[in-house]
């Protein structure tokens, strides 16, 4: 009898721990926090350039309502240590791997034919030490920013202030004399801030406009994709189909270089500018938010809509479950 219970007792034992090990072995899948994800991308439409330029120290400040400012101090030579050293041997291997590790996938690529800076990079002086950065918030919410400046900041001694915006505002913010230097991702107005006078070319460098690296812009929205945005020819057939549909679409609406492109992308008979008189009849789907990439992520989430970002800003939105700061 005794040996019947005993067996029977580890028969019991034996169940029970396959049963946990078979419980053990096939865990539940996590729910996904964010349901928004990348519909179209690598389309040559969807380039995303990126280019720093040094402000001029004579350059003709205005104030936000275009009258003239005298008495703006520029330092140049904090700028164009922040350059060259962005554009050194060691900036550009960093920014090109960045993100690789925790991602999987790189998130900026250099341009073929890019300028490279081999300057000497002095270390900052109390007159220098103070640099004002206005670049967009598709290079900030990234996270390349923050990864990048400590490195810089910690081996040469200087402190750089990051004004955030999209880059049309973060140009007006230099043409009123309180940025050092640019680092934003918009050619024709770029190349507008050249023409007026607001820029020049730093000791080393061929021009003024220093264009090298580059990213993809990503057509993003709800995983059911109501539009049918992934199976469309190219993405400016995705944005008809958007438009035909009149599903909900988040535009930053705010003059930066992913406003710039998205307005590039809808069909020409729709008629939508950066002026609000030319989506009036649209408002029931295309939203314009005027502000951030972050922030916009979060609304095309909350929303179930489509959304046009850089790839870089989205995938440490995803990362962070959804939440920017």
């Amino acid at each position: 009898m005794k040996k019947i219970v005993s067996l029977l007792l580890a028969l019991v034992m034996v169940l029970a721990l396959c049963a946990c090990g078979q419980q053990a072995a096939a865990p539940e899948a996590p729910a996904l926090v964010v349901d928004t994800c990348i519909l179209k991308e690598a389309d040559d439409a969807m380039i995303n350039n990126y280019s720093l330029l040094a402000v001029n120290p004579d350059a003709p400040w205005v104030d936000a309502d275009g009258n003239p400012v005298s008495d703006v101090a520029i330092n140049c030579v904090g700028a164009a240590a922040l350059i060259n050293w962005l554009l050194s041997e060691e900036g550009q291997t960093l920014a090109a791997n960045y993100g690789f590790d925790q991602y999987g996938e790189y998130l900026f690529y250099l341009k073929d034919g890019r300028p490279i800076s081999t300057a000497e990079i002095p270390a900052a002086t109390e007159e220098t030490r103070r640099i004002r950065l206005s670049t967009t918030t598709s290079v900030n919410d990234s996270g390349l920013l923050g990864y990048l400046l400590p490195i810089f900041e910690e081996k040469y001694g200087y402190e750089v202030e990051v004004y955030s915006a999209g880059t049309g505002k973060s140009i007006a913010n230099a043409k009123m004399g309180n940025a050092d230097l640019i680092f934003v991702h918009s050619k024709k107005q770029e190349e507008a801030f050249i023409a007026d006078g607001f820029s020049y070319v730093i000791d080393g460098m061929e021009n003024e406009r220093l264009n090298y690296m580059y990213n993809f812009f990503v057509l993003c929205g709800p995983s059911a994709d109501p539009a049918g945005v992934k199976d469309a020819a190219d993405v400016k057939a995705a944005f008809k189909a958007i438009a035909d549909g009149k599903y909900t679409f988040i535009s930053r609406g705010d003059g930066s270089g992913t406003h710039t492109k998205e307005l590039s992308l809808w069909p020409e008979e729709l008629g939508i500018t950066a002026e609000a008189e030319s989506f009036k009849d649209y408002t029931d789907w295309y939203i314009s938010a005027n502000t951030g990439m972050g922030a916009c992520l979060v609304m095309a989430e909350e929303m179930g809509a489509y959304i046009l970002t850089d790839k870089a800003t989205f995938l440490t939105f995803v990362a962070n479950d959804g939440v920017m700061a």
